[in-house]
Parts: C-alpha cells; sequence; structure tokens
C-alpha cells in the first residue's frame, strides 16, 4: 500500500512538473540564424508553435524594440502567409549608412492566407535585421499570437533579474559581442573565403613561374635546333659540292 501511495505520488508530482515547465518550451522565441553580433546584421528567426489541439495558428505581430530602432528590417517571403511591415515616426532620429533615419520598423504582421500553422506543428518566420544596437545584450521583441478560433495569447511579458520564468514571456534576442578586428556577423565565414582567395592566387602564381621558365627553355632549345640543323645542311651542300670538284 506505501508502494502504491508512493508511486502514485510521484506519478502527480511529475505531471505537475510537466504542467508547470510545458509553457517554457511551447512559447514564442526567437533566435538568429548563426550570431546576431553587436553592430552587425543577422537574420533571425521568429519560432512559432502550436499550442492548441483544435485550432491552427492563423496571425503573429511582432512588435520591435523603440529603445533600439534597426535601420533595416526585412522580412522574407513565406508562402501562405501575408506580410505586413508597419513604420512608425522615431522620438529620435537614428544615423544610419551617413544619413539620418526619422522612421523605422515598429511591427511585422503575418496573417495566414491558408491554413496556417496546424496543431502538432510549428513555423520559423525569419526577419533580416540590422545594424544591431552596440549598447545593449539584449532586445524584446513583444508578440501577439492569434488561433482560428479567435483566441489571442500575448507574448509580452519581460524576465525580470531573479525573477522565474513569467507565463507568456516575450521573445528575446541576446546579442554577442562583436568580434576584436573589427568583423561584425558571420565574420569566420568571410575570413575563411578571403584565405581560400588568396591561397588560389598564391598557387597560380606558383604554378606560373615554373610554366613560363619550361616554356622559355623549349623555345631555346627550339632555336638551337633549327641552327644546327641549318649547319648540318650547308655543311652536307659544301660537302657534296667538294666531291664533284675532285
Amino acid at each position: 500500500m506505501k508502494a502504491s501511495r508512493l508511486a502514485a505520488a510521484g506519478a502527480v508530482a511529475a505531471s505537475a512538473v510537466v504542467v508547470l515547465s510545458s509553457p517554457a518550451f511551447a512559447h514564442v522565441s526567437v533566435q538568429p540564424e548563426g550570431t546576431a553580433a553587436k553592430g552587425g546584421y543577422a537574420v533571425i528567426d521568429f519560432k512559432v508553435p502550436n499550442e492548441r489541439d483544435d485550432a491552427s495558428t492563423t496571425k503573429l505581430e511582432v512588435n520591435f524594440p523603440t529603445d533600439h530602432p534597426l535601420s533595416s528590417v526585412m522580412p522574407e517571403p513565406m508562402a501562405g502567409w501575408d506580410v505586413k511591415v508597419t513604420k512608425s515616426k522615431l522620438d529620435k532620429p537614428i544615423e544610419a549608412h551617413g544619413r539620418q533615419l526619422t522612421e523605422a520598423v515598429s511591427k511585422i504582421t503575418w496573417t495566414a492566407t491558408g491554413k496556417g500553422v496546424e496543431p502538432g506543428y510549428f513555423e520559423k518566420f525569419p526577419v533580416s535585421v540590422g545594424a544591431l544596437p552596440e549598447d545593449t545584450d539584449e532586445l524584446v521583441f513583444k508578440a501577439i499570437q492569434t488561433y482560428s478560433n479567435k483566441e489571442v495569447v500575448r507574448w509580452i511579458e519581460e524576465q525580470e533579474d531573479g525573477a522565474e520564468e513569467p507565463e507568456n514571456p516575450a521573445p528575446v534576442l541576446t546579442l554577442s559581442a562583436a568580434s576584436e578586428d573589427g568583423h561584425h556577423g558571420s565574420s569566420a565565414t568571410a575570413e575563411a573565403t578571403e584565405k581560400a582567395d588568396d591561397d588560389a592566387e598564391k598557387a597560380s602564381a606558383e604554378t606560373a613561374a615554373p610554366a613560363d621558365s619550361s616554356d622559355t627553355t623549349a623555345r631555346v632549345l627550339g632555336v638551337v635546333g633549327i641552327v644546327i640543323g641549318v649547319v648540318g645542311v650547308a655543311y652536307g651542300v659544301l660537302a657534296g659540292r667538294r666531291r664533284t670538284d675532285a
């Protein structure tokens, strides 16, 4: 009896843990494709899982931070979704590519033109963003998820230091430090490509030098051969004449 009670209590406790922790695995989140370095550009994905068994996600609204406006925001076209980009006037203009911007993207709205994100599935919504701010370690994107049954879930609660994760946390993009050499974003790939180009040029130069030398040698030998041939012919003619005179 005691063992049965302990087993039942353990099962209840395990179920409670799963229920309490499930929001951490099912909320709308944001992650970069690769790295999101301060001062650089990145492609970020808003991951939207469907938490319902009887409804599809048909709309996603993502609000962009107004305290750190981004000069470039470009969503990727997605089949089955209509994308609307909303811009708002900035309280303070920002510098971008040598000019001042007075407005920036404040919200992107994806509306399903088909079935949306059906139960048991998730979908990623890619957006190219930059230049990422250098004076913060993270960006908070508040999101609103709407289902086909008109239910609305607001992922807008910000995490406070030392506190437990809120029930409906807002997506947070963690920014990595810019590389020491001044490159931003995928600098490793750029450096690898540059190194490969340099190696190819060196190999080409090293290959060209012996080829040029061999070509010059061949030409010299060819000329020498022609001269020897002419001399031989002349010698033969003279020798023939001497025999005739004799």
